[in-house]
Parts: C-alpha cells; structure tokens; sequence
C-alpha cells in the first residue's frame, strides 16, 4: 500500500492525502498546469516534500537512492539521452541487482515484456533509431523491468507520467494491456493521463487536481462527472452510455 499524508510543495501543490492499494491503478487527471507531474515526482521521491509517504512500511524520506530504487520505478515524460545506447544493452540495466540478467526467469520476463509492448524485433537496434513511440515503449518496458516482482520481490510501486505521449493508438491498447498486467502482479501504479475516457475504462481510482489543489479522489464514476469536469476544464462535458460503455464527450 501506498500512503500519501498531507503532501505538500511549496506554491505548486497544496497538501492532499490518499491512499493507492496494491494491485490498483490510480489516475492523476487535471488541466496543463495543474500539478500531475509534481505530485508524481514527489511521490517518486525525487522532489522535496513536505508531508508524509509511505511506500508499505517505509518512509520514503528516509530512503537513499538504491532502497528507493528497489521499490518503485519511475517513468519521467517523454525524453530522449544524447546517448546512442543499444536497446539490448539499455533494458539490461533496468534489471534489478537480486536478478541475474543470464538466468533464464530474467529472460523469459524480457521476453515477455517486449513482447507485450511489440519491440521484441527492436533490441538489435540503437536508441537513436527509434520513432518517439518505439522509444517511449522501450522506456516503459525499462521501467517495468526494474520493479517486476518476479524479478524484485521488494517492488511495490509504478509511477507513470503521461506514458501515452507519442503512442498512436495502437501502441496505447499496449500500454494499458501492460499497466493491468503490472497491477494484477500486486504492484500500485499512479499515473497521469490526458484520456479521460481511458482513465474512465482502465483506472480503478481517479484523483482530480485543479491549480494544486485535489479537488477529489475517489470511486472514477464519482470523480469524472460531468459537472466537475466542465468547471474544472472549462468545456461543455456529456456522458452517455454507448453499448454498455460509458463514453465522455467535450463541446
């Protein structure tokens, strides 16, 4: 479990408190400006805080970098290294110390990673050789390497920071295949998302944040609704129910 008490940045969030379950998905929704991406980098432990988070048992201000990186891992927005790294040779160091990267379970989760996210024909490839969306699921499979926990039994916690951007639409059906595959292993995953009707189709939670302030978390149904949405994000908002689907739309 993660818990997050009265978390707060100095004059870019204001203190807000919730709890992320294993094995759930949360979903940190809001306007450009809002404060998703720090929420998120504090609760990666990469951004001073005040308040209090706990990842299971641990406080996670009295992590250092390697116990932080033994539990969570952390998908930053889309970036790409001035260095040209061998696709292999980049997901190799994303495999945690307790696992060897010649053991067979260690390949058999590489394989089934790349596969999922369809790069499994990318890894003789260099960095720099990679369309935007063939690199964001290269960093996304990283990521889920480093915290898998058949790989890191001490992993607990995903955090994502719009992992959609520059995926077409296909390549966001994976993404969100492997999200549910990396919550159903027991890890939590708190993410941003711009798709409010794939947060209403793949969360379990949603947290809404206007200005920074958490204007709600909660049950999705009673986070997204209409009314909320419309004066937070200044549109017209509608939701209607389309072949047993709950659809969202924006005037």
């Amino acid at each position: 479990m993660i818990q997050v008490k009265n978390l707060s940045v100095l004059e870019r969030l204001q203190p807000l408190s919730f709890k992320v379950e294993a094995g759930e998905i949360l979903h940190v929704v809001g306007p450009n400006g809002s404060g998703k991406s720090t929420l998120l980098a504090a609760m990666a432990g990469l951004l001073d805080f005040q308040g209090k988070l706990l990842i299971g048992r641990s406080d996670i201000k009295g992590l250092s970098l390697s116990q932080l990186a033994s539990l969570r891992a952390y998908l930053t927005q889309f970036q790409r290294p001035v260095f040209n790294l061998g696709i292999a040779q980049y997901l190799a160091l994303s495999i945690p110390p307790c696992a060897s990267l010649s053991h067979s379970q260690t390949q058999a989760v590489v394989e089934e990673l790349t596969t999922v996210l369809n790069i499994d024909d990318k890894l003789h490839r260099y960095i720099h050789q990679l369309s935007g969306g063939e690199w964001q699921r290269v960093r996304l499979c990283a990521a889920c390497l480093q915290v898998w926990p058949s790989l890191n039994p001490d992993a607990k916690f995903l955090v994502l920071d719009e992992p959609a951007s520059s995926l077409d639409v296909g390549q966001e059906a994976l993404l969100f295949a492997l999200i549910e595959r990396a919550a159903f292993s027991g890890l939590s995953v708190v993410m941003s998302n711009h798709d409010l009707n794939r947060t209403l189709k793949h969360a379990h939670r949603a947290l809404l944040l206007n200005k920074g302030t958490m204007h709600s978390v909660g049950n999705v149904d009673k986070v997204l609704n209409p009314t909320s949405l419309s004066e937070i994000f200044k549109v017209g908002v509608g939701r209607h129910t389309i072949e047993d689907r709950d659809i969202l739309t924006f005037d």
